[in-house]
């Protein structure tokens, strides 16, 4: 039976650090992606959203950011270029991914971690999971939501805004996607915007100070078992070039949650009623965890509480993209904790089997009737 040091779940930008700091120090290990195709979360993105509209793409270890490295405009479709990003880094460091494969579960098994995908295993000393979220779309449940007529769609489903081009569309959300969605599609057709707390602006730049205090309160959430909530939940919202046409046509003009959904339209608490023809759900993902259930990773207050990238409650495992390393910029220092961490385990236990063989051997070669007990006074 092969034991690896460590498996990898997941080669989205948090999966390739973890692997490519794995491999820098020596860590036998695999990199386990459900997609039949290099790219993470980015090769389902919509094909309007360009390189231009993207918040950022930090450079993986080792490698200049995505539109230096591969010389891409930035009109170019990040659909396209980040998987073209992320298949030349998989080769030019022999990272060790396979795929397709999707988990299944993680289980201990005497000691080891077994990870299933349907009818294959692989069992490892530890773990790194980064399957992030996009797999997890969270809709959440309103009265009347089956009856409705119209389409509904999450973000995880949004091709584009040609779709809605003509079609009264509302958009549900107070977050950053929501903002970029309500900037795309205002310009082709009427929207209505619908949050259940007033969006917060952020007037100040986004220094890096600010951005390392925002990620300070992230991680003070999983620290505590938290369920981890989403950075601009703490950073705020800011309005790009592009969004500037939608919000000249009133599309930030925000309403409070509906009441209802009926089959053409919403219901207000008050009673008044909205016509409507689409419903796009921007209200965000949750983490895909649920193949770790086996472990019993979650803390009383629902979410998996972390040291660091290390959760409390089994060492072995490693978590990142989770929380406060949902961004690019942390994916990449998480990859490299968790390699660390990985590290440190695999020598301790050596250490600890070490001292075991030590103590075993000098049993063995005491003279007979002798104990290890201190001797009597």
């Amino acid at each position: 039976m092969e034991v690896l040091d460590s498996v990898v779940i997941g080669a989205g930008q948090a999966g390739l650090s973890a692997s490519y700091h794995l491999r820098r120090r020596g860590i036998d290990h695999v990199v386990l992606d459900a997609d039949s195709g290099a790219g993470g979360a980015w090769q389902h993105r919509w094909d309007s959203l360009t390189m231009a509209d993207v918040h950022g793409i930090a450079a993986l270890p080792d490698s200049l950011p995505p539109d230096q490295a591969l010389d891409r405009a930035p009109d170019q479709r990040a659909n396209q270029v980040v998987p073209a990003y992320f298949d030349a880094y998989e080769h030019a460091h022999d990272l060790p991914v396979v795929r397709p494969v999707a988990v299944d579960r993680v289980e201990d098994e005497r000691g080891l971690l077994a990870v299933h995908a349907g009818e294959r295993t692989w069992r490892a000393r530890t773990l790194v999971n980064a399957t992030g979220t996009w797999s997890h779309p969270f809709v959440p449940y309103y009265p009347g939501a089956d009856t409705f007529d119209g389409l509904q769609l999450h973000t995880h489903d949004y091709d584009g805004p040609e779709r809605l081009r003509g079609r009264r569309t509302v958009v549900v959300g107070g977050g950053a996607s929501a903002v970029q969605l309500l900037g795309e599609i205002a310009p082709v057709t009427e929207t209505v915007w619908v949050t259940r707390r007033p969006p917060v602006w952020r007037t100040d730049d986004f220094t890096p100070e600010v951005g390392r205090a925002a990620v300070a309160l992230v991680e003070e959430r999983v620290r505590r078992g938290l369920p981890p909530a989403s950075v601009v939940s703490v950073t705020g919202l800011a309005l790009r070039e592009q969004e500037r046409e939608a919000e000249a046509r009133g599309a930030y003009a925000r309403r409070p949650m509906f009441a209802s959904i009926e089959p053409d339209g919403l219901r207000w608490a008050d009673g008044s009623f909205e016509p409507v023809d689409v419903i796009v759900w921007a209200t965000g993902f949750r983490p895909a965890v649920s193949h770790l259930a086996p472990l019993h990773l979650t803390s009383p207050h629902g979410g998996i509480q972390l040291a660091g990238t290390t959760a409390v409650r089994d060492p072995r495992v490693q978590l990142v993209g989770y929380g406060p390393s949902a961004s690019t910029i942390g994916a990449n220092r998480a990859g490299r904790s968790a390699a660390v961490s990985v590290r440190q385990w695999l020598g301790s236990q050596s250490t600890d089997a070490a001292a075991s063989r030590a103590i075993s051997s000098s049993r063995v070669a005491s003279p007979a009737g002798s104990t290890s007990s201190p001797e009597r006074t």
